[in-house]
């Protein structure tokens, strides 16, 4: 595996820290498979997360000849701690920042747990040229939820301000992963983001519901919910009959510029695939990642059938 550590820059001047990791060179001898073919993978975490969630599931993606591009959101791990700017816009033009940065082949597979998964629908929503497919786990437009920034400020605030060793944080947090994402220091071990920074990621979520934006993913997106997950079922059959835009009917909206209510109406599409992980909680990738990656391998497999 070869992997290259870097920053970006975003246009406000945020700091994204990424990693990019591409799989062993395959036989030149050897036929390409389907998932040789298929584009880049960038991985989104979720609210308080980091990169390093998605360890487990790495080894998995880059097997399957797989580039996997991992990043620490704005305002988390060691991407700037308080960002100018906190809103589902920027956490778009993040991705957009490091699609750009690292020339990466578009369109690209954008793959998202909890606040990541949001994040990942709305850039295809805003840009369906980037993006070839989504894979939203743990993540939907409900909403609004005007009770969210108290329930994540309660559970910020029951957060020990230190740890005294990676055991015990691992124990607090339910995951070794949870962990390793905490900054190290002479008197132990502190969590790496800031109260105020990550109650103002999800402050729009509070306010408004973000269906009209779903409505426009016009790629094909398998939403995957743990079974003891916090995603409700509902939400997710939703998802899954709601109908949207095809790409010829984006495209027919951007050569026009007629606004939506004038384009004709999309045909019903079956562009929503769905799975349901057992004995996994809302962190999927790391309660379940074997089955996650089975899950996403058959997605993928499935994009890439003629």
């Amino acid at each position: 595996m070869d992997t290259h550590t870097g920053n970006a820059t975003t246009p406000d001047g945020t700091r994204l820290a990424y990693r990019d990791h591409h799989a062993p060179a395959p036989d030149p001898d050897a036929e390409p498979t389907p998932d040789s073919r298929h584009p880049p993978l960038l991985l989104l975490h979720g609210l308080a997360g980091h990169m390093g969630e998605w360890d487990d599931m790495l080894p998995l993606l880059l097997a399957d000849g797989h580039r996997v591009i991992t990043y620490d959101a704005r305002g988390h791990g060691a991407s700037t701690r308080r960002p100018p700017d906190m809103t589902r816009a920027s956490a778009v033009r993040d991705v957009t920042t490091l699609i750009e940065e690292l020339s990466l082949p578009t369109p690209v597979t954008l793959l998202g747990q909890s606040l990541g998964g949001h994040t990942a629908f709305l850039t295809a929503a805003a840009h369906p040229h980037l993006v070839d497919s989504l894979i939203l786990v743990e993540a939907g437009p409900a909403g609004p939820s005007p009770d969210l920034p108290a329930e994540i400020a309660a559970w910020l605030d029951s957060w020990p301000t230190l740890f005294e060793s990676l055991s015990s944080a691992a124990a607090f947090l339910g995951h070794e992963a949870w962990a390793r994402g905490l900054e190290e220091r002479e008197d132990g071990h502190h969590p790496r983001w800031d109260r105020e920074t990550m109650l103002a990621a999800v402050a729009d979520l509070a306010a408004r519901a973000y269906w009209p934006e779903w409505a426009r993913v016009a790629c094909p997106t398998l939403v995957v919910r743990g079974a003891k997950g916090t995603m409700r079922e509902a939400e997710m059959t939703r998802m899954a009959r709601t109908t949207r835009m095809t790409r010829m009917t984006r495209r027919a909206q951007t050569r026009t510029g007629r606004p939506p209510q004038s384009q004709p109406q999309p045909q019903p599409q079956s562009q929503t695939r769905t799975a349901v992980i057992e004995d996994a909680g809302h962190d999927v990738h790391l309660d379940q990642p074997r089955r996650l990656h089975a899950a996403v391998r058959t997605f993928l497999a499935a994009r890439n059938t003629p």
